[in-house]
């Protein structure tokens, strides 16, 4: 009985360890992201740190800041784009805004969606970034899993809608928040890959 209580509070000592990590991977994330062309580098920084922390690594600012310029210097191109869809998106929700645009409701709910699903590969794109990957492959990837992964889409997808309401309640709770949904691209990518290596096995 002692030891399972023990075990009980080393899981709980643990998950809430990570919650904290998390928690300051949001602020380093939004503090990355400020310029918005680099938030893909700020993400894979983010999911790097959070991995790291998980699998017991030594990490901090300074891992963090070094992964975030070796990102950058590999994501410019993908940041611009990023910035783009970002301008795009907030037109098409200045339009909507107004009174008397035709199916108004209907091309909310598609904008949102699809705003949804890009923020999901870009959180996978992210998640799977290492020192050298191409981000081409990497957005291919993404896509892919965004497809094929459908229950995983569906907790990104959820993590968004979140993040979304926290930032229409209280703009602040961004930050926190942003570094949870880091932590949920890790375990979602994490989660993919064991369940491939249980097929791989029982194959």
């Amino acid at each position: 009985m002692a030891a399972v209580t023990t075990r009980r509070r080393q899981a709980f000592g643990e998950g809430f360890a990570l919650l904290a990590e998390c928690l300051l991977t949001g602020v380093w994330l939004v503090l990355a992201a400020v310029p918005v062309v680099t938030l893909p580098a700020a993400l894979a920084a983010a999911a790097r740190h959070v991995a790291a922390h998980v699998d017991g690594e030594a990490t901090g600012w300074g891992g963090f800041w070094a992964d975030f310029r070796t990102a950058w210097r590999e994501s410019w191109r993908a940041g611009l784009a990023v910035a783009g869809a970002g301008l795009l998106l907030v037109l098409n929700l200045v339009v909507l805004a107004q009174k008397g645009v035709p199916g108004r409701p209907g091309f909310a709910l598609a904008t949102f969606l699809v705003a949804g699903l890009a923020v999901t590969v870009l959180l996978r794109a992210g998640a799977a970034w290492a020192p050298g990957e191409r981000w081409r492959s990497l957005f291919t990837g993404a896509l892919h899993e965004t497809r094929d992964d459908v229950s995983g889409t569906g907790i990104l997808l959820g993590g968004v809608a979140v993040l979304a309401a926290c930032a229409w309640a209280l703009w602040l709770l961004v930050v926190p928040m942003s570094g949870c949904l880091v932590g949920a691209a890790v375990a979602v990518r994490r989660r993919r890959a064991a369940r491939e290596a249980e097929e791989r096995r029982g194959a």
